[in-house]
């Protein structure tokens, strides 16, 4: 019996800033990787060498804008400031008889933009904008089910409900 496949598909998405509804005004994001930094390993009896797992590497990610939105700018202008981004989007779920469901995937994002557009222009055609962001915690939710939250402010990092770095908080004494 052959197996049953489903396809996933991501065709759109809408962020805010600050719970802001920016329909339409982006056309683009970028949202952060989650990348470990790997540290090699290699020691006397070991066949090989292996890398391990030594903390998380920075968050970044971007945005591009469609024109100049006066709400966004003064949004993203100040670098010491922290912003709640929030990218929603709707995956929809095929199989053998069609669409079967629709899941809503919500990524919540603690950010503090550094780099700010002021624009390239170009003769007859529409400037473009583009911002970058840093992100200090990040949680991805899927239909409701938490999937992945990361906080590096609070040593947190819970992959499915379950947090990975509670002996790690305890053993420092955080």
């Amino acid at each position: 019996m052959a197996g049953k496949i489903q396809i996933n598909r991501i065709t759109n998405a809408n962020i805010y800033l600050d719970g802001n509804n920016l329909l339409g005004r982006a056309t683009e994001i970028k949202l952060p990787d989650i990348s470990m930094i790997m540290q090699e390993h290699k020691a006397l009896g070991m066949v090989g060498k292996i890398e391990l797992p030594a903390g998380f590497d920075k968050l970044e990610g971007e945005i591009k804008w469609n024109s100049f939105y006066h709400e966004v700018m003064r949004k993203t202008a100040n670098p010491w400031q922290t912003v709640a981004l929030q990218c929603r989007s709707s995956i929809d779920c095929y199989n053998s008889q069609g669409k079967a469901d629709q899941l809503a995937l919500v990524t919540h994002m603690t950010v503090m933009f550094k780099k700010n557009p002021l624009g390239t222009f170009k003769q007859n055609e529409n400037p473009e904008f583009s911002s970058v962001f840093g992100c200090t915690y990040i949680k991805q939710v899927i239909d409701g089910e938490t999937l992945l939250e990361l906080d590096y402010l609070a040593n947190i990092f819970r992959v499915n409900g379950v947090d990975q770095l509670n002996a790690y908080r305890n053993n420092i004494g955080g």
